[in-house]
């Protein structure tokens, strides 16, 4: 693995592309099933009587989904120390059995440890879309990435 991507090589206004992945019904309920077993989640005809209007992704499922989309199209290249938390989420439609998601990644923030020089916090927001370009998620969180010199 070849870091491509440090805490400088982040600023304000940047936009990281998702690539898209479709989300099937046997993913659903196999997620659904080891942790968030509400009827909706695990039976089709369920979730068509349910306000969710079909076999629903949980929305930890959709948080799961997006991290890995994240570490497949950035993290994985990159310098990322982790993160302290996710700062919120919204989970603003459904994601349905059968729904395309893609998504933006913009850097709203960055800025340098005061106690850490080697680290660096960058802060993101992270829009999800379905294949009708509808916002299903959005989510803001800091990732911190290592710097490539320990002082500015």
């Amino acid at each position: 693995m070849s870091t491509q991507r440090y805490f400088e090589d982040f600023s304000p206004g940047g936009i990281i592309p998702l690539a898209s992945r479709t989300i099937d019904a046997a993913e659903i309920i196999e997620f659904a099933s080891e942790f968030d077993p509400q009827p909706f989640h695990l039976d089709e005809e369920a979730g068509r009587r349910s306000i969710l209007g079909g076999l629903a992704s949980s929305g930890w499922m959709t948080c799961a989904v997006t991290m890995r989309m994240i570490f497949d199209d950035f993290l994985k290249d990159s310098a990322s120390m982790g993160s302290p938390g996710i700062t919120s989420v919204q989970w603003r439609r459904p994601v349905l059995a059968g729904d395309t998601l893609s998504g933006l990644v913009e850097v709203l923030s960055v800025r340098r440890s005061s106690s850490k020089p080697q680290m660096g916090i960058v802060t993101f927001r992270i829009t999800l879309t379905n294949q009708k370009a509808e916002v299903v998620m959005v989510q803001e969180n800091p990732i911190m990435f290592e710097c490539r010199e320990a002082t500015a």
